[in-house]
């Protein structure tokens, strides 16, 4: 007898249910969309992360060449500084080729002292 009345009275549950299906779809629907947008963040999230790893080894890579490089520099300074040459070789490049003393220096040092090898490097 009860749901003679609601039916009388016009109060039926069908738009209810009709409205509470519709917002579990909608719910749904979002709940589809909220979790389609959380893998796409997740995805991004992950590809930056990797991308910061790569430019922290491509840095490491490039500090780890530009000391290998250096040292090297250094290695062969030393290797120049033990060659000896004479100060009269030197002077005479200075005065015939007008060139630094320190340039005429390095390149005696770089010809082992050969001062025709260094003046004839010099000149080409």
């Amino acid at each position: 007898m009860a749901d003679d009345e609601h039916e009388v009275n016009g109060d039926s549950d069908e738009p209810q249910q009709k409205a509470d299906d519709s917002s579990q779809k909608k719910s749904a629907k979002h709940d589809s969309g909220a979790a389609d947008l959380e893998r796409v963040t997740d995805y991004a999230e992950e590809k930056e992360i990797y991308s910061a790893d790569e430019f922290k080894g491509a840095m490491s890579l490039i500090g780890d060449r530009r000391n290998k490089e250096v040292a090297e520099k250094m290695a062969k300074e030393r290797e120049l500084a033990k060659v000896s040459i004479s100060k009269e070789d030197v002077d005479l490049i200075v005065r015939e080729l007008e060139v630094g003393r320190s340039h005429a220096e390095r390149t005696l040092r770089e010809h082992s002292g050969d001062v025709v090898q260094a003046l004839i490097s010099l000149t080409n």
